[in-house]
């Protein structure tokens, strides 16, 4: 057996298995917000409104939840430090 496991690699990074497992248990607008950020990444709050057609409430509602699973990170943007941009933790 290698020094990583299935489910956690050394680097901290989830493993396929890992993320699919945690993604499995979440609403279906935090899943599309998901496979969203797996396209076009990072994106801010608006942008993953617009890019997957949901309301901006149900995206805060879907990043909260992919947060809570550690899923999904954030930083401030470098193009406008008064906005947060989201990005998958994978």
């Amino acid at each position: 057996m290698s020094a990583t496991t299935d489910h956690a690699q050394a680097d901290g990074a989830l493993s396929k298995t890992e993320y699919r497992d945690r993604l499995r248990e979440l609403p279906p607008s935090a899943k599309l917000v998901a496979k969203v950020l797996e396209s076009d990444a990072p994106l801010s709050q608006g942008q993953l409104a617009d890019e997957s057609l949901l309301p901006d409430r149900t995206v805060r509602y879907a990043l909260n939840r992919l947060e809570d699973v550690e899923l999904v990170g954030s930083r401030y943007s470098f193009h406008d430090a008064r906005k947060q941009v989201y990005f998958l933790n994978t």
